[in-house]
């Protein structure tokens, strides 16, 4: 089913302003019921949660229903949906406890196409614990991530493997599924980062083989919310620093202090514009999901199709990466213009790019880019259009 764009992008007040918004890969814009879902929450009275009065009982049920609209969107169960500030925070929430149980001599395997988001606390947390970190390399120039070569990175004494799901900046969807087959082979836990690829695909964690997947409202029309889903057994394993007063439940024990409980009602609002993007998908939410987002990827797909040769036709540009899977997400120099430059250009002429490094540590250094203002990056999401594209196009050809 082909989406119908124009209703769509009628539904985000903020693409009003006359701005081609391809910075989806830092966040999106959010439609305007997610904005009234989050008035509507501060408007009917919240209180804490675990009150008698019906303002803290709403509370309770946004939670309850956020849960749920998280395990809708990706395929997993809503006793098993950590919510938090954002994936960051969650991950270095999650590699602290898990790091208690590791000693000298055990193994973490880290990828160096991902988010520094999923490499820095896994790094810190082996330091601590005097635990190996082995690095999966990134295959140049394309940007793959062989799955062929865990093989020889795995051990009986391994205990993570931390992967990304889809690269930032080059759009890299690495098999995941071959990766974590490996991973369970040997003994080892897997930690997804499904930040990036949760936007662009619909998302299935036990198809994955993520035992912890991990990703943000923000980037798929929701407010900056953060969540990790994983099984409520593998929750109850996992042991994090909490208050003596608070509560031991999972997943409750790793949700510290007061929640932003209005958020948390975007949240939900947020996967339920996702379900509707197919006007003609039925069944239950997360069989909508699942519609909604196959009409997503192929739209966006074919949009990307056409950046990348709009882009690859302008004499100067250096497209950055080849990957055989990608999300709609390009990397990119233009021959005598600094990344900044190229951004602040697009920018006067209502242009939102992202360019720098862009939290991609590892592979703009193994690019070696990171120290050069690194590259360009051009996101699309579900609501950007054909025009959008043509106007990066046309700005960027005023550069040669």
């Amino acid at each position: 089913m082909a989406l119908d764009l124009a209703a769509i992008r009628a539904a985000y007040p903020a693409l009003r302003d006359g701005y081609a918004y391809l910075d989806g890969a830092a966040g999106t814009q959010v439609p305007a019921s997610v904005i009234s879902a989050i008035s509507g929450a501060y408007e009917g009275g919240i209180g804490n949660a675990g009150g008698a009065f019906p303002a803290s009982v709403r509370s309770d049920a946004i939670v309850t229903d956020a849960r749920e609209a998280v395990a809708d969107l990706v395929g997993g169960d809503p006793g098993g949906v950590v919510l938090g500030p954002n994936m960051t925070t969650l991950t270095y929430r999650f590699a602290y406890a898990f790091a208690r149980t590791w000693r000298p001599g055990d193994e973490i395997v880290l990828s160096r196409l991902d988010h520094d988001a999923n490499v820095r606390p896994w790094v810190q947390a082996a330091e601590r614990a005097g635990a190996t970190v082995r690095w999966a390399e990134v295959e140049l120039p394309a940007g793959e991530l062989p799955a062929e070569q865990y093989d020889g990175l795995l051990t009986d004494r391994t205990r993570l493997v931390a992967v990304t799901a889809a690269s930032n900046v080059l759009g890299t969807m690495p098999d995941v599924a071959a990766i974590t087959k490996r991973a369970h082979e040997a003994g080892a836990l897997t930690y997804v980062d499904g930040v990036h690829a949760t936007p662009h695909t619909p998302v299935d964690v036990a198809a994955l083989g993520a035992d912890f997947y991990a990703t943000s409202a923000y980037k798929w029309s929701g407010p900056h919310i953060g969540a990790v889903i994983a099984a409520p057994s593998l929750l109850e394993s996992v042991h994090p620093d909490k208050l003596a007063s608070s509560a031991t439940d999972v997943p409750e024990r790793f949700e510290t202090g007061t929640s932003p409980f209005a958020d948390f009602a975007g949240v939900t609002a947020a996967v339920d514009h996702l379900a509707a993007l197919d006007p003609d998908a039925t069944g239950d939410r997360r069989q909508r999901v699942l519609a909604s987002m196959a009409a997503v990827e192929a739209h966006e797909q074919a949009e990307l199709a056409h950046l990348l040769d709009g882009l690859a036709a302008l004499p100067g540009v250096r497209l950055i990466g080849d990957p055989r899977r990608r999300t709609a997400t390009v990397y990119f120099t233009v021959e005598g213009h600094t990344p900044r430059a190229v951004a602040e250009h697009l920018a006067a002429r209502k242009v939102n790019v992202w360019n720098g490094h862009n939290y991609a540590w590892e592979l703009t250094a193994a690019l070696g880019i990171r120290d050069h203002g690194s590259a360009v990056r051009a996101g699309l999401v579900h609501y950007n259009s054909r025009s959008d594209v043509e106007r990066l196009l046309a700005a960027v050809s005023e550069l040669r």
